[in-house]
């Protein structure tokens, strides 16, 4: 049996662990920095200690790399005329296709989005009023095609020179957890967004970076530890269960990845260990050994022939070192006289990848049966990450999103 066939094998419901609704932490401690960190450093070596602790626990040469990733007001609620009121979740920009460029129209633009009580929305436009800078602004949401279980919504809105990040932060919320089961608080508005968010485009907060301070930040820095940044924007599909029996059934979901050249050329030459906060900055660097890889077959690569699909580490031969492939993507951003690479990821990490370029990670306690926690299998190993989850669970550690954190060396 080759290494696909084993991977696609894997049972789901291997991954599976009782997660009582009270290990749930609902809200996040009153000072981040004091949450509880489970530390594994191999051969089965558990260690408490409390976060603001880290600096002083990572390699002295480390280099940190985090999700910079800000996390938008992406549920809009529309109330039709009847009174049934319908929610729209924006997932991914459609046109203008870009990020950045989305935030800044005015006036008209499209998104995918899920629609929730879609049923009762099969024709004709939702409208709603807003106030933004204290001007009353009229919003249409206009549905398109259906992609899935999403739709394309167009967005249409007056106003003098008003954007659609303007009118995120005046009509949308904040769209914490499914799993917290309760609903958006003012609190959240600053709890679900780390100290160094400051790009636009996530749905869901890159949670593990939420327990970091400017405190803790500057500790490291006095350490010297090196601090980079990178950006993936988190989608919806981070929540996605995996349903299937098997994951080679589960469809892994796309997100977008920005990385500086910089950071790239850095990473290329290094020989600092590389601390991935989150696993979005996991898959993200791992990500970035394939798309070199393709670069090397092939360097004049389109960049839909650059997207790292879902299975391609467990079907592609690893012919390079991760420093060339890093190169690679430097000489490819050189030729095109880029300053970042753009490109999107679908990259599938479960028990029988080999990491290439992560040395450890901070990450929090994930929900049973997810990617996420294949995820962490694949790094500590199968014994061990229920050994960590069992002691996690008798040691009084919060679980999820606001919950304490762990750190894998």
């Amino acid at each position: 049996m080759d290494i696909l066939e084993k991977v696609r094998n894997l049972h789901i419901a291997d991954y599976n662990y009782p997660l009582p609704d009270e290990r749930i932490a609902k809200h996040p401690l009153a000072e981040r920095e004091q949450c509880k960190v489970l530390m594994h450093k191999g051969s089965n070596r558990i260690e408490e200690h409390k976060f603001f602790e880290v600096p002083k626990l990572l390699p002295s040469n480390a280099m940190l790399i985090y999700n910079n990733t800000r996390v938008i007001n992406a549920r809009l609620r529309f109330r039709k005329a009847t009174g049934s009121q319908i929610e729209i979740f924006c997932l991914e920009p459609v046109a203008p296709h870009d990020y950045q460029l989305i935030f800044q129209t005015t006036t008209q633009c499209t998104w995918l989005c899920l629609v929730g009580n879609s049923k009762r929305w099969k024709s004709g436009d939702l409208v709603q009023q807003v106030i933004v800078d204290e001007e009353r602004i009229t919003v249409t949401a206009t549905r398109g095609e259906r992609r899935g279980n999403a739709f394309e919504i167009t967005f249409t809105w007056d106003g003098n020179d008003v954007t659609f990040a303007s009118l995120l932060e005046a009509m949308g919320e904040i769209p914490i957890p499914p799993y917290l089961n309760r609903g958006t608080e003012q609190s959240d508005l600053t709890d679900y967004q780390t100290v160094y968010s400051h790009i636009d485009g996530s749905v869901a907060a890159p949670t593990a970076g939420l327990h970091f301070t400017d405190e803790v930040l500057d500790e490291c820095d006095q350490l010297g530890i090196e601090r980079r940044e990178l950006t993936l924007h988190v989608g919806a599909g981070t929540f996605q269960p995996v349903k299937s029996e098997n994951i080679g059934d589960h469809n892994m979901h796309t997100e977008f990845i920005s990385v500086p050249r910089d950071l790239l050329a850095e990473l290329a030459t290094t020989t600092r260990p590389v601390i991935a906060v989150g696993t979005t900055s996991v898959r993200t660097l791992e990500s970035l050994y394939y798309i070199g890889q393709i670069l090397d077959a092939n360097p004049n690569a389109t960049e839909e022939e650059l997207r790292v699909t879902q299975w391609m580490p467990y079907t592609t031969p690893c012919a390079i070192t991760a420093q060339q492939a890093l190169q690679n993507i430097v000489d490819y951003l050189d030729r095109h006289r880029a300053s970042d690479y753009l490109g999107s990821t679908q990259l599938m990490i479960a028990p029988g990848f080999t990491y290439r370029i992560v040395k450890g990670m901070i990450t929090n306690f994930h929900q049973p049966q997810s990617t996420l926690l294949l995820l962490v299998a694949a790094f500590v190993g199968n014994e061990n990450w229920r050994n960590i989850y069992n002691y996690a669970l008798d040691h009084d550690f919060r679980f999820l999103s606001y919950g304490d954190a762990c750190l894998f060396l």
